[in-house]
């Protein structure tokens, strides 16, 4: 069986993750790309509001898509191109939250997807500080210069996926599963009329929240002070104990995780989402973090030009030690949370 799959990558507009504003796929045939498409869209009506945050990282605005078809009109182009195949994506839940959330909100039918996620596969195959898109791209000798340009994204990924197979003797996505004792996930399908996923009742309950505190609230440079919020450092809190209901394949469950630096939610409330993802939230980085998650507008590249707060020196060091132990930066750990 050959190594055949489709890569993909999405941009959102804002924090809702049913609100794509680009898309990127990569067509791999026996581990080599043989064809790529990438399109930008409008995401969904009453969800298409462009957000500072997301803005500043994709650089794509409400105006560049102003003219382009909304998301679920765009679907049956993707879809095609994507067939049968299984997806592949660097942290697939998100990505395939996307498309089940756009197509939801749209009243749309979403199919049913087999898909692998590259993060994972890092995270099993690497010895990573950051299994972001850039440290895996260049562990597995892929280009990448325009991260978060959803074509080179997904093509970046695709690479990934190859170069994890190539290390492990296999040639398909069946062949390395079953070597690394993993069953290959898959989202299933959704009809309109039938109730909403959870992430999309929970997102659209608030976005209704927050709609309503924008509108009450003053703004700092453009943005919802609720936003900027953090004037002095931030409380840390309790450090809830892991959710038992939690789902055990999430890529937090079972990690102990640590905050540093400002992020655009409360911290108590960043380590309350960590623990329902089964985490453990802990005040310092010890010998058993495993997660450092850090705020202030962090990227995977600060690792290496040391803009980085006293937690994030230390892990660097546990993890010359030896210690295994990721870094994220806020909106990776957003997108986490935001996919379960």
């Amino acid at each position: 069986m050959p190594l055949d799959f489709t890569a993909i990558d999405f941009e959102t507009a804002n924090g809702f993750r049913g609100s794509p504003c680009s898309v990127g796929l990569t067509k791999v045939r026996d581990g080599v790309v043989v064809e790529e498409a990438s399109w930008l869209m409008r995401p969904p009506a009453n969800h298409d509001h462009f957000d500072h945050h997301n803005v500043r990282i994709h650089g794509i605005r409400a105006e560049d898509v102003a003219g382009a078809p909304r998301f679920g009109e765009l679907f049956p182009e993707i879809g095609a191109f994507i067939g049968d195949d299984i997806l592949a994506a660097h942290n697939a839940a998100f990505d395939l939250g996307v498309i089940r959330s756009g197509l939801e909100v749209s009243g749309l039918a979403v199919p049913a997807y087999d898909y692998v996620c590259t993060v994972m596969l890092s995270r099993r195959c690497y010895s990573l500080v950051s299994n972001s898109l850039p440290y895996a791209a260049e562990e597995a000798g892929v280009a990448l210069v325009n991260h978060h340009d959803a074509a080179e994204d997904a093509r970046a990924c695709a690479g990934i996926l190859i170069d994890i197979a190539r290390r492990n003797s296999v040639d398909s996505i069946a062949e390395l599963y079953l070597a690394l004792g993993l069953s290959v996930p898959r989202q299933a399908a959704f009809r309109p009329g039938q109730a909403l996923s959870k992430p999309t009742q929970a997102a659209l309950a608030e976005m209704s929240r927050a709609t309503v505190a924008r509108a009450a609230t003053a703004t700092i440079d453009g943005e919802p002070a609720l936003r900027r919020r953090w004037t002095n450092w931030p409380q840390e809190g309790a450090n809830p104990e892991p959710s038992p209901t939690a789902e055990p394949g999430h890529p937090l469950f079972g990690q102990t995780v640590v905050f540093t630096g400002d992020l655009a939610i409360a911290r108590p409330e960043a380590k309350q989402r960590a623990a329902e993802m089964g985490a453990k939230p802990e005040s310092r980085v010890t010998g058993r973090t495993t997660v450092l998650v850090v705020g202030d507008g962090f990227v995977a590249g600060d690792l290496r030009t040391g803009r980085l707060t006293g937690k994030a020196r230390r892990v660097l060091e546990l993890h010359e030690r030896g210690q295994r132990i990721e870094v994220l930066s806020e909106g990776e750990f957003m997108q986490m949370i935001s996919s379960s």
